[in-house]
């Protein structure tokens, strides 16, 4: 680990399962932290999922868990949890974790109850509907809050079944949304030398990335609709099939309108009254769309994308997860990483300093591997796994 990363110094205890606070972890682990994660005996639900594993756990255990101490304590026993309460309280900055609503106070994790012997330590707590509120103790996952949220009404095509994002958007932007808490929270230790109680939840999260869509329902009362590929408020800004492969046409401003016309040999759609403006062109968003479509569907991909380029249009083919995995960009960015460790490259943290990206963080290991590490760091005689 590079002494000059943002968090080098900073000790994070993590206390996971799943992918909302382990993505907050591994985000940490990059910027630097020392980030001891705890697992129950049997493991990180993420070591069971599917269908692609590599070394005994799952993918997604791999990509999330890189670069932490991983030990195994289980709560319920109370001589492992006395070893818990020691860690946070001699080496912890920042105590995270995603357990079940209203279960922390039965073992003592709560945050009034750390921060009583600690004051200055950063609480963050992940939860699934919030820390208040009649759903509070329920338990949720990135699914249930796209739906209830609002997002799956909005997502997919007009006429068909709800979709959910092919990711899970929710999950990962929570555990974003737990570093930005953290890391205002160390800010404010800094400056004011007290730490705090951080609070984020799926919901929350989800409710954040509909801010433009329910923006819009309290000005006009429209629910909004499903637009595929494509979004409420612009038009052109969306997904046509060329004759061998989908591409992304985003005008989104009528000098771009008027351009993309030109490029495709139709100049004359630009002056005329119905998609001269982005409100005729939602108006008469099928019409244009057809136009559009039927004119894309004569050439390939590739020579639209280079010739929609050339005209300064913003652009993007649809790709494939092999197609973005191997695309020269992302060599050039060096974001897919190989650990020094291991032989499976993984995404790195989409952040550079002075033009440099933190290393890649070793893999992650297996349960209880740090279980000696974490005697000799508390003195003690045995840490049962």
């Amino acid at each position: 680990m590079l002494h000059d990363l943002p968090l080098s110094g900073v000790v994070v205890v993590e206390l996971s399962d799943s992918a909302a606070a382990p993505f907050a972890g591994r985000v940490l682990a990059a910027l630097g932290a020392e980030v001891w994660k705890i697992e129950r005996p049997s493991g990180d639900s993420a070591r069971g999922w599917g269908p692609s594993k590599w070394k005994g756990s799952g993918a997604a255990y791999h990509a999330l868990n890189r670069g932490k101490n991983t030990i195994s304590i289980d709560i319920k026993d109370r001589d492992q949890l006395v070893i818990l309460h020691q860690l946070i309280a001699r080496h912890a900055d920042v105590f995270i974790h995603n357990l079940r609503p209203g279960s922390c106070g039965q073992y003592g994790l709560d945050g009034d109850s750390l921060r009583v012997t600690k004051p200055e330590l950063v609480y963050c707590e992940v939860g699934a509907f919030g820390h208040v509120g009649p759903l509070n103790t329920l338990p949720g996952y990135d699914p249930l809050m796209q739906a209830f949220s609002g997002i799956m009404s909005i997502t997919g095509e007009e006429g068909q079944a709800p979709a959910r994002a092919g990711v899970s958007i929710v999950d990962f932007g929570t555990g974003m949304w737990a570093v930005i808490g953290i890391l205002a929270a160390l800010y404010r230790r800094r400056v004011k030398h007290c730490g705090a109680s951080v609070n984020c939840s799926l919901l929350e999260t989800a409710i954040a990335w509909m801010t433009v869509g329910i923006a819009n329902y309290n000005v006009d009362g429209e629910p909004g609709g499903r637009h595929g590929s494509g979004v409420a408020f612009i038009a052109p800004h969306r997904a046509y099939a060329t004759s061998d492969g989908y591409l992304i046409v985003s005008a989104a401003n009528d000098p771009l309108f008027a351009r993309l016309c030109a490029a495709l040999d139709h100049p004359e759609w630009s002056a005329d009254d119905r998609f001269a403006t982005n409100s005729g062109r939602l108006k008469n968003r099928s019409e244009l769309d057809r136009l559009i479509g039927e004119r894309l569907n004569d050439e390939p991909r590739a020579v639209w994308q280079e010739r929609l380029q050339a005209a300064g249009i913003p652009v993007a083919p649809i790709q494939t997860t092999a197609e973005i995995v191997t695309h020269q960009q992302s060599h050039a960015l060096g974001i897919i990483e190989t650990p020094p460790d291991d032989e499976v490259g993984m995404v790195g943290l989409p952040l550079s300093f002075d033009g440099k990206r933190p290393p890649p963080l070793h893999a992650a290991r297996d349960i209880g591997t740090d279980n000696d590490a974490l005697e000799h760091l508390l003195n003690l005689r045995r840490v049962t796994s």
